[in-house]
C-alpha cells in the first residue's frame, strides 16, 4: 500500500511523453492535455498511497486525464453557448486546433511526433529543446534549468511561452514531410542529447541515474536515424550515447556512486561499446562535418578512449586531452573545460588540473567545486579541499552525489 508514491514517480518518468502524445493525438489541444495530465498525476499522488497503485498505472493516468480534458471541453462549449459575441474568436481558435491534425507521416511514432512538433521553426532552438524535455520525458523544470545553466524561474517562463506559441500558432502534432525533416534534425538531436543527459546524470532527486530515461533518448535517436541513416550528427550522437549508457550497471554499487576508475568493467555492456565503435568507423564521420556533428564525434571519441581501455591505468589521457582541446575549439563550453581539467590532472597531476580550472564558472552546478575539492585533496591542501567540498555539498541537489561528497569530505585527514 505504501509504495504508491514511488510507483507514481516511476510511471511519470517512464510514461509521461507517451501519455502526452496519446492525449494530444486524440484532442489536439496542448493547453488542455498537459494541464489534464498534471491534474491526473496530482489525483494519483493523493489516492495511490492510500489505496495502492492500480494494476495498470499508465492506463489509470490516461483515463483520468481524458476525463479532465472532456470536462474542460464541455465547460468551454457551455461558455461558448452563453457568450454568442465570442463565437468569432472561438471559431478562430478551433481553426487553429484543426491545423494540429496530422496529414500523414513518415513514421508511426507518437513520441517522435511530439519532439518534431516542439522542433517547429516557429520556436527558438533552446525553447524547442526545453519544451521537448518537459513534454516528452516530464523532466522537472529545475533539472532542465540546470542543463541550460539558467535559473529555474527563467526556464519556467521560457517553457510557458513556448507552449503558448504552439497553441496560438496551431503547430501540427505530426512528422513533417521528408523535405522539411532535415532542418529540424539539429534540434531533435540536441533535445535527445539533453534528454539522455537528464537520465544519465539527474540534477535533482534520489537517483544517480535513470536508465529508462536515457534508454528512451537512445530509442528516439534510433527512430530518427532510420529516417536519415546517413546523417553524421545522428550517427555520432548514437555512438556517444551508447558508450556512455554502456556503463550504467557499474556506476552504482549498493546505492553509492562508483567513480569511473573504480568501476567493474566486466559489468559494462560491451555489445553497446562494439556497436558504438562500428558507428564511429562509418565513412559519414570522416568528411566535412557541421559543428554539431563534429562536437558529437569528438565527445564520442573521448568516451571511446575510456570504454576501450582495459583498465583505468591504461587510459590514454594524452589522447583525451588532445580531443578536449579540439572540442573546445569546435564547441566551447564550461562543461567541456571542466572535463578537460580532470583529464589534465590525470595526465600531469593535480596542480596542472587546478590551473586548468582557474576562472571556470558553471552556474547551477556543484561539479566545479567537487573537482576542485578532489584535486586540492590530492595536492595535500586539506583545508582548502574541505572548504571546496562544503561548497559542492551546498550546491548539489542529487542525493547520491551529495552522500558521496559528504563521505569524501569526512574522509579527509585532520588539518
Amino acid at each position: 500500500m505504501g509504495g504508491g508514491a514511488t510507483d507514481l514517480e516511476q510511471v511519470v518518468r517512464e510514461e509521461w511523453g507517451r501519455l502526452v502524445a496519446l492525449l494530444l493525438a486524440q484532442f489536439r489541444r496542448l493547453d488542455l492535455v498537459e494541464d489534464a495530465l498534471g491534474d491526473a498525476v496530482e489525483a494519483a499522488s493523493r489516492t495511490w498511497p492510500v489505496d495502492g497503485a492500480p494494476d495498470n498505472p499508465p492506463a489509470w493516468l490516461l483515463t483520468a486525464a481524458r476525463r479532465r480534458v472532456l470536462d474542460r471541453l464541455r465547460t468551454e462549449e457551455v461558455a461558448r453557448r452563453k457568450e454568442p459575441l465570442l463565437l468569432v474568436d472561438a471559431a478562430q481558435r478551433q481553426e487553429g486546433v484543426r491545423t494540429m491534425a496530422d496529414a500523414g507521416s513518415l513514421v508511426e511514432d507518437d513520441v517522435l511526433r511530439l519532439v518534431l512538433m516542439c522542433a517547429h521553426p516557429a520556436l527558438a532552438p533552446e525553447s524547442a529543446s526545453a519544451l521537448s524535455l518537459r513534454l516528452v520525458l516530464g523532466v522537472p523544470t529545475v533539472d532542465i534549468a540546470r542543463l541550460f545553466l539558467v535559473p529555474e524561474a527563467t526556464m519556467a517562463a521560457r517553457i510557458t511561452r513556448a507552449k503558448k506559441r504552439i497553441v496560438g500558432a496551431g503547430i501540427p502534432f505530426a512528422v513533417p514531410d521528408a523535405d522539411v525533416l532535415p532542418e529540424r534534425l539539429g534540434i531533435v538531436a540536441q533535445t535527445a542529447y539533453l534528454a539522455f543527459t537528464a537520465g544519465y546524470s539527474p540534477g535533482t532527486g534520489p537517483d544517480l541515474l535513470r536508465a529508462e530515461q536515457s534508454g528512451e533518448a537512445i530509442r528516439l535517436v534510433r527512430v530518427v536515424l532510420a529516417l536519415r541513416p546517413d546523417e553524421p550528427a545522428l550517427v555520432a550522437l548514437l555512438a556517444l550515447m551508447l558508450l556512455q549508457h554502456s556503463r550504467r550497471d557499474a556506476r552504482v554499487r549498493d546505492g553509492r556512486l562508483v567513480l569511473l576508475a573504480d568501476q567493474d568493467r566486466t559489468r559494462w555492456h560491451h555489445d553497446e561499446i562494439a556497436e558504438a565503435t562500428r558507428l564511429l568507423a562509418r565513412p559519414q564521420l570522416s568528411g566535412l562535418l557541421t559543428p554539431l556533428a563534429a562536437s558529437y564525434v569528438l565527445q564520442a571519441r573521448i568516451a571511446a578512449e575510456h570504454a576501450t581501455a582495459p583498465s583505468a591505468e591504461d587510459t590514454r589521457w594524452d589522447r583525451v586531452v588532445e580531443l578536449y582541446d579540439v572540442l573546445l575549439q569546435v564547441a566551447p563550453s564550461p562543461a567541456a573545460r571542466l572535463a578537460r581539467a580532470v583529464a589534465v590532472a590525470e595526465q600531469h597531476g593535480p596542480a596542472a588540473g587546478l590551473d586548468a580550472l582557474e576562472g571556470l564558472e558553471l552556474p547551477q552546478s556543484h561539479r566545479p567545486a567537487a573537482v576542485r575539492a578532489e584535486l586540492l585533496s590530492r595536492a595535500g591542501d586539506v583545508d582548502a579541499a574541505r572548504a571546496a567540498y562544503d561548497q559542492a555539498i551546498t550546491a548539489c541537489r542529487n542525493d547520491v552525489e551529495t552522500a558521496f561528497l559528504v563521505a569524501q569530505r569526512d574522509a579527509l585527514p585532520s588539518s
